[in-house]
Formats: C-alpha cells, sequence, structure tokens
C-alpha cells in the first residue's frame, strides 16, 4: 500500500465535529474504543482527501455540496493506494454515518453524496476446524508452553472460545469477580450487548487448572487471564501459541483462535442446535450472520423457517 498524501489540518470547526459524532456514536450506539479508532481514522482520511482535492480544508458547512464524484474519487485514491474493497467498504459506511449526523445538525442536504455506491466484495466463509482437530488443539495446548502455568492459561483461553462460543476480547476481558463461574457465564459483547451463556465443565475444570498454577493471587477486580509480568493477558500471545499448535498438527493457517468459535457454532449446528439458540449464544445482531457464521446453506435457512412457522 502506498503512503497517503500529506494531509491538510482540519479546521477547528470540523475537528469539533468530528469529536462530537464519535462521542455520539460511543454513547448512543455504543461504539467499542477499537470500532470509535476505526471510525476516527476512515473520516481523517476522507477529510484530509477533499482538503487535497479542493485546495483547502473541509468545513462542516461546505460538506452539503459533495457530490457523487467527490465521493469515487476519494474511493478510486483510496483502492490506488491498496485498501482492500472489504475495508474500503466499510470506510465508505462511516463517512456516510457522518455526513447523515452532521447533516441533520447543520441543515443541509447530503443526498447527492450519499447516492453513491459502495464498493462490492465477496464475503469469505469463515473455517472451522474438525471436533476431532478442535480437541486436538486443546490437548496439546495444555504442553504447548515450556512454563507450566503459562500453558495452563492458554489452554483454558482456548477451551472457553471452543466450548462457549466467546470472542478472544471477551474471554481476556473477564476478571476475578467473573470467578468461579457458575452453570452459567453474563458475558458483555460488542457494543456493551449483554448475554447468557451455559458454562461447560470441561471449561470451568480448564479455568481452575489454570488459577492453580497461576503465580499472582486473584482479586475481585483482577484480570483472570494474566500476562508473564502479571498484567492482562493480550491476545498476542494466544495467537502465538495458536500459531504454534496448528504448526505441530498440520493444520492450516485458516486455524485461529477465532476459528475455534467459529467451530463452536459450527459443531453445535451439526450436534442438532437450531439456528436462533446459537445466535443467541454467539450475541449476533442478526440471524443473517449466523448463517455466514456456520456455514449454513440458503436450504438449511428455510427449513428452520418453515419448522418455526408452518402453515397449517
Amino acid at each position: 500500500m502506498t503512503a497517503a498524501p500529506a494531509p491538510l489540518a482540519l479546521a477547528p470547526a470540523m475537528a469539533d465535529a468530528l469529536a462530537r459524532w464519535l462521542d455520539s456514536e460511543r454513547a448512543v450506539r455504543g461504539r467499542s474504543d477499537h470500532t470509535i479508532t476505526a471510525y476516527q481514522g476512515d473520516l481523517l482520511a476522507f477529510l484530509s482527501f477533499l482538503g487535497g482535492h479542493h485546495a483547502t480544508p473541509a468545513l462542516p458547512g461546505t460538506l452539503g455540496a459533495l457530490t457523487q464524484s467527490d465521493m469515487r474519487g476519494f474511493a478510486a485514491a483510496e483502492r490506488a493506494r491498496g485498501l482492500s474493497a472489504r475495508s474500503l467498504a466499510r470506510r465508505m459506511s462511516a463517512v456516510r454515518s457522518f455526513l447523515r449526523w452532521l447533516s441533520d445538525r447543520e441543515g443541509f442536504d447530503a443526498s447527492r453524496a450519499l447516492s453513491s455506491r459502495s464498493p462490492r466484495y465477496r464475503r469469505s466463509l469463515p473455517r472451522p476446524v474438525a471436533p476431532d482437530q478442535a480437541r486436538a488443539v486443546l490437548e496439546l495446548a495444555r504442553e504447548g508452553h515450556r512454563t507450566p502455568w503459562v500453558a495452563a492459561r492458554d489452554a483454558a483461553v482456548l477451551t472457553l472460545l471452543y466450548g462457549l462460543g466467546l470472542r478472544i476480547s471477551e474471554a481476556l476481558a473477564l476478571d476475578g469477580r467473573d470467578w468461579p463461574f457458575g452453570e452459567a457465564l453474563r458475558i458483555r459483547g460488542k457494543g456493551g450487548k449483554e448475554r447468557v451463556v451455559p458454562v461447560l465443565p470441561v471449561a470451568r475444570q480448564a479455568v481452575a487448572a489454570y488459577l492453580r498454577q497461576c503465580p499472582w493471587p486473584l482479586g475481585p477486580g483482577d484480570p483472570l487471564f494474566r500476562g508473564v509480568r502479571g498484567g492482562r493477558l493480550g491476545q498476542a500471545p494466544i495467537q502465538s501459541a495458536m500459531a504454534t499448535l496448528r504448526q505441530s498438527l498440520g493444520l492450516p493457517e485458516t486455524a485461529t483462535p477465532h476459528a475455534l468459535r467459529h467451530s463452536f457454532a459450527t459443531h453445535l449446528l451439526a450436534a442438532g442446535g437450531d439456528l436462533r439458540t446459537i445466535q443467541q449464544l454467539l450475541g449476533h445482531a442478526s440471524l443473517s450472520t449466523t448463517q455466514v457464521y456456520t456455514g449454513v446453506d440458503d436450504a438449511h435457512l428455510l427449513a428452520v423457517h418453515r419448522a418455526a412457522h408452518p402453515r397449517r
């Protein structure tokens, strides 16, 4: 990817508008810090492009004059820099959201800019690992690090991903107050949405085995999973551990920590679970997302719909 051109400085009024929109997205829509950071980058790229394209910093009052040509020019410039179609689609979505928000407050018509189309991209299907491969990953993880408590920690985290269907960020966000696990665990997912997931005995046992060996005490406000220096565990060590495990087991590069969450959903469906229940366990906002996650085809989705809504 080529470097972006040097941006023009944002005018104070535009910087203030951007900050207020990001605050709104965080407070009203419950966007995560990661999403807010991504949105900020998206809008800075867009506003910087406008500044260079029109040779003057963009102002809130001038965005009403934007046209499809401006939007297409920005998209073409981003693709020329090497931005993927998928990333560009997300970037354009953030820009449109900002323009809608700003047009409501500034009283201008943004319909010409908003009528431009987003780039199309083929959404790649997640690739789960087979049940025997998932079990092999968890078994080998218990011996995958020369430091026993670290190996037990990695095995516990991966067990939560595969056994409970947690996102890696959700597992690593658990604190001492969440332990000991009961029959179910309350998880705060994307956008601050909460869900309750059943806890399998194997997951409870894996975490207990890790805590028996962990060299740091566990208070209510302490992170459940620790890094080697005692702080909250980040995602990189787990991703590295999974990379070592898949090499040892001869698994493809698609066998990532997140693939274990995919596998949880796919294997649960294969065992007779229904899509609606799996959707709730994964914390998806829409059933269509769960359909993609589990690799379910339209025929199966139609069968579920017919079973839930009989015509007679």
